[in-house]
C-alpha cells in the first residue's frame, strides 16, 4: 500500500536555513519539531529526539560516512532509512524531502482510519 504525505514547505532555498557547523538545524513544520540535515548535497529530515534516550539531534553531528550521531550517548543512525546501526536496535523516524523548483517541501505522513479503504 503506498504512503499518503501531506506536503510542507520548508524553504524556498537553502540559505533560508541555518544549518549549523555541523550540517544540523532544528526546524518547526505544523508544530512537529524536525531535524533537517545536510549531507553531500542532500538534504534529508529526521525526528528531533533520539528513540533512546530523547537526545536533541540537532545538537550532534553527521559521521563521515552520512549518519546522524545523537549528542548523549552516540548512537548512529541512517539519515535515509533511520536504521540504527550501532546495534541498539532503535528506529529513527524519517520524513522526506523533496527539491522542488519553488523550493524545498517535506512529507507527513496521513494517518487516519480510512486511510486503508484507498
Amino acid at each position: 500500500m503506498d504512503k499518503k504525505y501531506k506536503w510542507y514547505k520548508i524553504a524556498d532555498s537553502l540559505e533560508e536555513i541555518l544549518f549549523s557547523e555541523n550540517g544540523l538545524a532544528e526546524w518547526d513544520i505544523n508544530g512537529k519539531k524536525i531535524c533537517l540535515s545536510f549531507f553531500k548535497e542532500q538534504m534529508c529530515a529526521t525526528s528531533l529526539k533520539c528513540p533512546h534516550a530523547g537526545g536533541n539531534l540537532s545538537r550532534g553531528y553527521i559521521d563521515e560516512t552520512g549518519n546522524i550521531v545523537c549528542p548523549l550517548h552516540r548512537y548512529k543512525f541512517s539519515l535515509r532509512t533511520g536504521r540504527n546501526i550501532t546495534g541498539e536496535g532503535y528506529y529513527l523516524k524519517t520524513y522526506p524531502v523533496e527539491k522542488r523548483a519553488n523550493g524545498y517541501f517535506l512529507g507527513i505522513e496521513e494517518k487516519g482510519i480510512f486511510n486503508w479503504l484507498k
